[in-house]
């Protein structure tokens, strides 16, 4: 068989055995902390009005999940070196239990911005801990296939967990967050005992160890990067900021119109994540990421024209099937370079992801009231061209199979 150069997929194998059962229960535990993240996203505002909060207080509440972290992340490598990836995932769900049952009981904003920052530190801890599980224990030729797998229980937890969240709330405010705090709980009781055996070697302590300038070096990495930067700006700056006051306020929808396009543009992403995932690993990581940012960038770059709604949702259709490529790709170009070893590799990658969450949302608003909204989209229209262009320098093979 032969061996793939840097960029490329590794070469496929005429018959391939299945993804390894951690990957599996990875994606499960990964879905219902989503889930419950879909849970209490909806109902936050609402229940931190409740204690005085207006839009300003309420917006920093939000932000300040992300920006919490983006500040743990630099920490979530060395503590993987330390403890194993395992014992900090567990830590991780731990923790953001912890987190939403306090945030529950809270009394004041106050407290509401203390718990919630808790829980961004736990999140952290959970997803960088969690995704470098699942790049240590897939295998080289099936990692594509293993981060579609782990963002479709992200996917599927995501879309289920507002409807979930609206009905719980009928109880009381706090509700969602208790079930929250409960689905935690028992998915970090659980998950030690699903990962105790089979290929758990990357969950160890006592690996080697790959550094900051090493991953710098390679083209690769610093490739999956730019991409996860320019998804956490369009996701949240974008999508999540922009899209719903351009429906809302400059086209006087209501607010319905806008989870209904949210809801449609994840239903396609879901739909394509597996199929994203196997072109990964059999057309190659290159080819896989031009198509990915290419994609991404024409359809936010055409959003910056549309006044319609219908053409808005299509278009966020269109870049979900983009977005489903970059949500498999960049992970497995990282897992190529850290090869199951230790660091700050996958905890640098999630980094840009949060760098793009935090930045995006505030550069966006500026730029849409200073400028104009079609300036505002060029601005992650032209973060996905960087990607893009990034993109093109990769080296690949075409590659092959053994009959």
């Amino acid at each position: 068989m032969k061996t793939a150069v840097p960029g490329s997929a590794p070469p496929v194998a005429a018959v391939q055995p299945g993804l390894p059962r951690e990957v599996y229960v990875l994606s499960v535990v990964g879905g219902c902390v989503m889930l419950g993240l879909g849970l209490v996203l909806p109902v936050l505002p609402v229940y931190a009005a409740t204690f005085g909060a207006g839009p300003a207080r309420i917006g920093a509440l939000v932000a300040l999940f992300a920006l919490m972290r983006l500040v743990a992340s630099p920490f979530c490598g060395r503590l993987g070196v330390r403890f194993g990836e395992r014992r900090v995932l567990v830590a991780g769900l731990l923790l953001c239990a912890v987190s939403s049952a306090l945030t529950a009981n809270a009394s004041s904003y106050g407290q509401l911005l203390v718990f919630r920052g808790l829980g961004g530190v736990g999140s952290v801890l959970f997803s960088v801990s969690a995704l470098a599980m699942l790049l240590a224990v897939a295998p080289a030729d099936r990692r594509g296939r293993a981060s579609a797998v782990f963002e479709a229980g992200f996917l599927l937890g995501g879309i289920c967990g507002p409807a979930l969240g609206g009905l719980l709330a009928l109880v009381t405010l706090a509700t969602p967050f208790l079930a929250y705090a409960a689905m935690l709980l028992a998915a970090a009781v659980l998950t030690p005992a699903l990962l105790r055996t089979g290929r758990t070697a990357g969950a160890e302590p006592g690996r080697a160890v790959i550094g900051l300038p090493a991953l710098l070096r390679d083209r690769r990495y610093v490739v999956a990067c730019l991409a996860a930067l320019a998804q956490g700006w369009v996701l949240f700056g974008l999508r999540s900021a922009l899209v719903p006051t351009l429906v809302v306020v400059a086209w006087r929808h209501d607010v319905s119109w806008v989870g209904w396009a949210f809801t449609l543009s994840a239903a396609v992403q879901a739909l394509l994540i597996m199929p994203a995932g196997r072109m990964v690993d059999r057309a190659g990581r290159r080819t896989a990421m031009i198509a990915g940012t290419g994609v991404a960038a024409a359809s936010v770059t055409a959003l910056a024209f549309v006044d319609r709604y219908a053409w808005l949702v299509a278009l966020l259709c269109v870049y979900a099937a983009g977005s489903a490529l970059l949500n498999a790709a960049p992970a497995a170009l990282v897992g190529d370079v850290v090869a199951g070893r230790a660091g700050s590799g996958v905890a640098g990658f999630s980094m840009c992801t949060d760098l793009g969450a935090v930045a995006g949302p505030v550069v966006v608003g500026l730029v849409a009231e200073r400028v104009n909204v079609p300036a505002a989209f060029a601005s992650g229209a032209a973060l996905l061209a960087v990607a893009f262009v990034a993109s093109c320098t990769l080296t690949t093979v075409r590659p092959t199979r053994r009959s």
